[in-house]
């Protein structure tokens, strides 16, 4: 099995919900969930929190002293700042075979989907190079232009018979630091698609995703 580490960014300010990655959903800083989710996966090594928010800091060293912190340096710290670049700077920090990395703001995935992520890429690592988390969508999707894309007018199948298309979800990626160097992408040049429930995928990027996954936790919490 390679070594994983798993990686978490996580930024102080966020500007659609303020506090984000440390503000109470259901109870509890919303950053708690995800740590305790990758923890729960036997197939990861190590977890590590990149992140210039003190709170966060404190809270991580207080809850999960497993977890291992990055102070993000002061030129990474803009919202600006590519992602991968965030990530060139902490991997070189934590060698490992493979990276995973997810976000605070996907608390209702689960250690069984991540361990199943895991276990699909090396056992496909021969026609694989790296994966990332996608929805299945089947509804009838236009472009700009009013062009029809996944569908014909004319032909008026069911949504649920229409060819799927996949949409990114940034649940979790897995990558390897080389793909990473070469391409300044976590994708590599040939990419698994790994689908997950759209129970388990919401991603909160807004005040009414926050409202909504808080329900969904305190209905699980049930």
């Amino acid at each position: 099995m390679p070594k994983i580490t798993a990686l978490v960014p996580m930024r102080h300010q966020s500007e659609r919900v303020p506090g984000k990655n440390y503000r109470f959903l259901a109870g509890r800083p919303l950053f708690h969930y995800i740590l305790e989710t990758l923890l729960a996966c036997p197939e990861i090594d190590q977890v590590v929190v990149d992140t210039d928010s003190p709170e966060i800091l404190s809270g991580a060293a207080e809850h999960f002293p497993r977890v291992r912190t990055i102070v993000r340096p002061e030129h990474l710290r803009a919202g600006t700042i590519p992602m991968n670049e965030i990530l060139l700077h902490d991997t070189a920090l934590f060698p490992a075979d493979l990276y995973l990395q997810t976000h605070s703001t996907n608390p209702l995935l689960k250690p069984e989907t991540i361990s199943r992520a895991i276990r699909e890429l090396t056992e496909k690592a021969h026609a694989y190079d790296s994966l990332f988390g996608v929805t299945r969508v089947q509804t009838r999707l236009w472009d700009a232009l009013t062009r029809p894309i996944n569908h014909n007018p004319a032909i008026l199948l069911r949504t649920q018979d229409l060819p799927p298309v996949y949409m990114e979800n940034s649940c979790l990626y897995l990558f390897s630091r080389p793909i990473l160097e070469a391409r300044r992408n976590r994708l590599g040049e040939r990419p698994l698609m790994f689908e997950i429930d759209p129970a388990e995928a919401w991603d909160i990027d807004n005040e009414l995703g926050f409202s909504i996954v808080e329900f969904l936790m305190k209905q699980r919490s049930r």
